[in-house]
C-alpha cells in the first residue's frame, strides 16, 4: 500500500542545541492539534466517509505520519548534545527522568497524549469541518514555534510544515463543498 523512502519529506535541520524549543515543539508532537492527533483522526474517518473524499482523508492522514516523523527528527536534533543540566532547565527534567532523551507522546506541558484528542462525530460534513479547524490550530502553531525560534534552520523546516498545514485546510475545504454539492442533488430511484 506504501513506499517507504528512508528520507524525510523534507530536509530537517537545526542550528544548534536548544532544549527549550524543543520542549514547545513536542507540542505538535503529542499534543491535542499535533500531528499524531492528526494522522489518526483521519485515517479513523475515512471509513464513515462518502467514497468520493475518503482517499483524501488517507493521503492526508497518511502525510501527517511524515509531518510527526519530522518533528522527531526536529526534537532528536533539539536535545542530542543537551546535558541534563541543560534539559532541566528548558523544563525538561521530568522528562528526562522518565523517558531520558527518548521522545513520548506529550504536549509541551508534559501532559500524555490521550485519544480523547481524535474528534469523529459520524457526519461527513461535521467531520470534515473538524478536521479544517485541526489544520488551522496546527497552522497557527507552527507560526507560534516560528515566532519563538531563532534558528533559520529549524524555521524552515517548520514553514514548510506550516505551508502543508494550508493546503490540507484548502483541501478539507473543497471536500466539504464537493459534499454539499451532492446532499444537493435529487435522488432518483
Amino acid at each position: 500500500m506504501w513506499i517507504y523512502e528512508k528520507k524525510l519529506q523534507y530536509p530537517v535541520k537545526v542550528s544548534q542545541c536548544n532544549p527549550m524549543l524543543a520542549k514547545f515543539l513536542i507540542e505538535q508532537y503529542g499534543g491535542a492539534d499535533g500531528e499524531l492527533a492528526a494522522a489518526l483522526r483521519y485515517l479513523n474517518q475515512r471509513y464513515t466517509l462518502p467514497d468520493k473524499v475518503i482517499g483524501l482523508l488517507t493521503d492526508i492522514g497518511t502525510e501527517e505520519f511524515a509531518h510527526l516523523e519530522m518533528i522527531a527528527t526536529m526534537v532528536y536534533k533539539l536535545t542530542k548534545d543537551a546535558t541534563p543540566e541543560q534539559l532541566k532547565e528548558a523544563g525538561l527534567g521530568d522528562h528526562f527522568a522518565d523517558h531520558g532523551k527518548d521522545l513520548f507522546y506529550h504536549n509541551a506541558a508534559g501532559v500524555p497524549w490521550t485519544a480523547a484528542y481524535i474528534q469523529a462525530k459520524g457526519d461527513p460534513i461535521t467531520d470534515l469541518y473538524e478536521d479544517i479547524a485541526a489544520e488551522e490550530k496546527a497552522r497557527a502553531t507552527y507560526q507560534w514555534l516560528i515566532d519563538m525560534s531563532d534558528d533559520p534552520d529549524l524555521n524552515d523546516g517548520l514553514a514548510f510544515l506550516r505551508e502543508r498545514e494550508i493546503v490540507h485546510s484548502q483541501r478539507f475545504r473543497e471536500a466539504v463543498e464537493i459534499l454539499k454539492e451532492e446532499q444537493g442533488k435529487k435522488k432518483f430511484f
